[in-house]
């Protein structure tokens, strides 16, 4: 069972990547907190990795922080989240905010989730609200080297949001709203995060 993975960072997506770990490429499938802090292509990169078995296919989920990979295990506990379900929960909430949220029960936050209604939301608040007390927030670490830059970061932001369960039309007119707002050219990172804002206002 892989638990930990080092290795070159040989492609890298919203929602996915691939580690070359001497010689052999492994794909794994991250959260979009990941996808932020992860370095440039062809730096090294340590992934705290979850193996999911299933009937037809081995899956690998990658996580920066300790932290991440205990919430994304905690949530997969709960009746109906399955790991495409708990990625969304942790590229939609940090994890300060997802741990606040199920303690305080707030069903509204965690129902602004894609692909999480309020009958989902209301088991993780009560299936979980005594179990994320253990989980220490952990500051994921961003790369020390330049930002990295973005080729048509439009485009990947759209793919982001679709991934996440939003419609391609709702999606592209939230990037809009976004980029007509804008004083100025909006790197991924902030445009993605202005698009689910968009996009939870409706």
């Amino acid at each position: 069972m892989i638990a930990f993975l080092t290795g070159r960072l040989a492609f890298k997506a919203p929602t996915h990547l691939t580690l070359d770990v001497q010689g052999v490429g492994y794909e794994v499938h991250i959260p979009l907190s990941t996808y932020y802090a992860l370095p440039n292509l062809d730096e090294v990169t340590a992934l705290n990795i979850h193996t999911h078995l299933r009937e037809d296919a081995i899956q690998l989920f990658g996580f920066l922080s300790q932290s991440e990979k205990e919430s994304f295990l905690l949530l997969t506990t709960v009746s109906g989240i399955g790991p495409k379900l708990a990625l969304s929960v942790l590229s939609s909430l940090p994890v300060t905010e997802l741990v606040h949220a199920i303690q305080t029960e707030d069903v509204e936050k965690l129902a602004t989730v894609p692909g999480i209604g309020k009958k989902s939301a209301g088991r993780i608040a009560l299936e979980l609200k005594d179990k994320v007390g253990k989980i220490q927030p952990g500051v994921v670490q961003a790369s020390t080297s330049e930002p990295p830059s973005f080729d048509g970061p439009y485009e990947d932001a759209l793919s982001a949001l679709v991934n996440l369960g939003y419609r391609p039309q709702d999606a592209r007119e939230a990037l809009k709203r976004v980029t007509k707002a804008a004083a100025c050219p909006i790197v991924l990172k902030d445009l993605i995060r202005r698009g689910l804002k968009e996009l939870a206002r409706g």
